[in-house]
């Protein structure tokens, strides 16, 4: 993937430059300690124009991983918002995905920075899976412990593990892993929160092992609109091999299903699943075709 070229603008600083001039402090703690935080934020070609998919909902996420690990940080939502349509409309884009990353300013000791830099950048985006259904595969790395991160920031250092997990995945044979917290419960995905479908309802992990997405609370709210029995709670990976289906949700996945487990076949066509509803009314919600979920 090319995720920008000679014309490419980005916002850096206080500015709009181009891509290929942009530079970066080579003393700042993120890039030698991890220490910065991002959000990865969609657009969409709808009906009504280009439409950044809640940017107001990421950017206060991003705001309060800002605050959560003491970078200092004064942008409001209202403010990153417009910037983010000013890039689109410099690069000429509108199925996308913008990437606000926000550096932590120079400090070889680990202490808090005293200033930070903001950047925003975007590329064209299709479909993070071909909107095929994975193999999934059961971790050997977990996810972070709360108790040794702060587990609902959205912080540079802590997709370390997400890559491991990953690229464990795809060496035994995966298209992507399913991760386990600290005590062997099933966490989330290296970059998606999981539900699975059993007898009609669906389930998912709740919050204190994972980072509670934007597109997580999506779903609820889709389930809890067209009446989608869904529950929050702790289940091991055993259960899994029982489930009716699967799926990822995720801002770069969207919903996408999970055909196998461990090599073993979900028991429902995806077709037929709870999943695939949800996978339709959250199409129709982010290209804004429908201001109303139908079931069809």
């Amino acid at each position: 993937m090319d995720y920008y070229n000679e014309d490419t603008v980005l916002f850096l600083d206080g500015q709009f430059i181009k891509a290929k001039d942009a530079s970066a402090d080579l003393y700042s703690q993120t890039l030698h300690y991890g220490l910065g935080v991002f959000e990865g934020i969609r657009s969409y070609h709808t009906i009504n124009g280009t439409k950044i998919f809640k940017p107001y909902e990421h950017f206060d996420r991003l705001r309060k991983s800002c605050e959560l690990m003491s970078i200092p940080f004064d942008y409001s939502s209202e403010e990153l918002t417009q910037l983010s349509y000013q890039i689109l409309e410099k690069n000429n884009l509108s199925s996308a995905y913008l990437r606000p990353l926000v550096i932590a300013g120079e400090n070889m000791t680990l202490t808090s920075p005293q200033k930070s830099t903001l950047m925003i950048c975007a590329w064209k985006w299709d479909k993070y899976f071909n909107h095929r259904q994975l193999s999934v595969c059961i971790s050997s790395y977990q996810r972070p412990n709360p108790k040794s991160v702060i587990i609902d920031a959205k912080v540079c250092g802590h997709y370390v593990n997400s890559i491991l997990a990953s690229n464990e995945a795809r060496q035994r044979g995966f298209d992507e892993a399913l991760m386990l917290d600290a005590s062997g419960f099933v966490a989330e995905g290296p970059g998606a929160n999981f539900f699975y479908e059993k007898d009609g309802v669906l389930y998912t992990p709740p919050r204190g092992n994972i980072l509670p997405g934007i597109t997580r609370q999506v779903v609820l709210d889709i389930c809890y609109e067209l009446e989608l029995p869904v529950k929050e709670r702790l289940f091991k990976p055993e259960e899994l091999f029982k489930a009716d289906s699967a799926f990822f949700c995720g801002t770069a996945a969207g919903i996408v299903g999970i055909s196998s487990i461990e090599g073993e076949k979900l028991n429902k066509s995806w077709k037929t699943s709870l999943g695939a509803i949800v996978q339709e009314a959250y199409q129709n919600m982010v290209t804004e075709k429908s201001h109303a979920y139908v079931i069809v």
